[in-house]
């Protein structure tokens, strides 16, 4: 049984090439976000750089809804080979920099803002062609499986990437991560297949197709008309805020200034989350018969936060890396089944529901720079005594405001 429900997607064509396309694009992505990252801190010496550096790669939030509309009027497949060709030529052009000994924080900024525009819409691209292209059947499994892609990258990738940057510097390193991005661009030609939405997209002959303004105004329509949608979208926001800056930008910190690793040992951080987060992903397609998407979200998002408050006061990195893979565990188990609520009924809707579901990621960077200011004033501990313990009361705010639309078994948010 839990054979089939894993292994399941494959058997559909285009997830064959989806899912090395998304692997060897996530490859890229990590080992960028790792280099450059750790190039900034030691570089400029400066925290608060880093939190804008980590903060420029989701300055594309606000305009993820016209990504997301693109995908729904000209398709997600053609939007997100439009996505990775723009990813290898940025990182063609750092590759040069590098290369002639020119490479300068600055040039980082630049190239860091200019992906940011595009990035932050990657995932809600790839989850709607999920489920543009999966049967119904196997949703729920496609999802959780997709969702392997960038946690197995961010278990490996990190660590590769620190090794290379250590042993042959940055040109050869993002010569590697060039060469993903293009073979995730080539890949992701191949993803193609037939919609198996309830609901058909197609346009009668003749019929004059509606404007950009009204299809995102139908969308946000959609999302303020379905509570269990609404519900996700705050805390999907509340989690970049508090949750997400603690291990998407904040972490080449804590390895450098709280467990006095080098970038090796920040791979390592890294990479236990990610670990764990597989490890969440791989038990949502597993158990996708028995997830029950509103509850799930809701109690493992409360997890993730107390096992956030237990990292921060870990002594050493190793005991830290344990916990990290409890809390990248705990948060897949919360965010896949929020992704499978807000797609299971959105039918035409997929691509700009997932677009508006990255507005929430505009928190991220919001939180960092909060984390960056509060660091120099507080220190790093009351800072994160603090998120979490906002974290956990809002998302107990949540529950109880939208209570029958996420909780019981029969709500629509808990459909399988």
């Amino acid at each position: 049984m839990w054979r089939s429900s894993l292994f399941a997607p494959f058997q559909v064509r285009s997830f064959r090439f989806q899912y090395p396309a998304d692997l060897l694009t996530s490859w890229g992505t990590e080992m960028e976000n790792l280099i450059l990252g750790w190039y900034i801190l030691v570089a400029t010496g400066s925290v608060l750089l880093l939190t804008v550096f980590a903060s420029l790669q989701y300055i594309g939030t606000l305009i993820a809804p016209l990504f997301g509309m693109a995908g729904d009027r000209i398709g997600h497949r053609l939007v997100m080979c439009m996505m990775r060709a723009c990813y290898a030529t940025l990182a063609s052009l750092l590759m040069t920099l590098a290369f002639t000994g020119v490479l300068r924080p600055l040039h980082v900024f630049i190239i860091a803002a200019t992906a940011g525009l595009i990035r932050s819409s990657d995932l809600a691209m790839r989850n709607a062609l999920v489920a543009d292209t999966m049967p119904v059947e196997h949703f729920v499994s496609a999802m959780g499986a997709s969702r392997t892609t960038s946690d197995s990258a961010r278990t490996m990738a990190p660590l590769v990437g620190a090794g290379l940057f250590a042993a042959v510097g940055m040109g050869f390193a993002y010569l590697a991560i060039t060469a993903f991005y293009t073979a995730g661009f080539l890949l992701t030609l191949g993803v193609g297949g037939r919609r198996y939405s309830s609901t058909s997209t197609t346009r009668p002959i003749g019929t004059p197709r509606a404007s950009f303004a009204r299809d995102l105004r139908e969308g946000f329509a959609y999302l303020w008309e379905t509570p269990g949608s609404l519900a996700a979208m705050w805390l999907a926001f509340l989690v970049n805020l508090t949750a997400f800056p603690f291990t998407s930008g904040l972490l080449p910190y804590v390895a450098r200034e709280i467990y006095h690793v080098d970038e090796t040992g920040l791979g390592w951080l890294i990479a236990s989350f990610a670990f764990g987060s597989l490890l969440g992903s791989i038990a949502v397609s597993i158990g996708s018969r028995a997830v029950r998407p509103a509850r799930m979200m809701l109690v493992f998002a409360m997890a993730w936060y107390a096992m956030l408050l237990v990292f921060v006061h870990m002594p050493t990195p190793t005991s830290g890396s344990l916990v990290l893979i409890l809390a990248g565990f705990a948060q897949n188990l919360s965010l896949v089944p929020m992704a499978v609520m807000l797609l299971h009924g959105a039918a035409e809707f997929r691509g700009r529901v997932m677009g508006m579901r990255m507005l929430a990621i505009y928190g991220l960077p919001l939180g960092l720079l909060a984390a960056g200011v509060l660091i120099d004033h507080i220190g790093f501990i009351p800072m994160a005594r603090l998120y979490c313990t906002v974290g956990m009361a809002l998302t107990l705010l949540i529950a109880l405001r939208w209570r029958t639309a996420l909780w019981p078994l029969q709500a629509a948010a808990n459909a399988r």
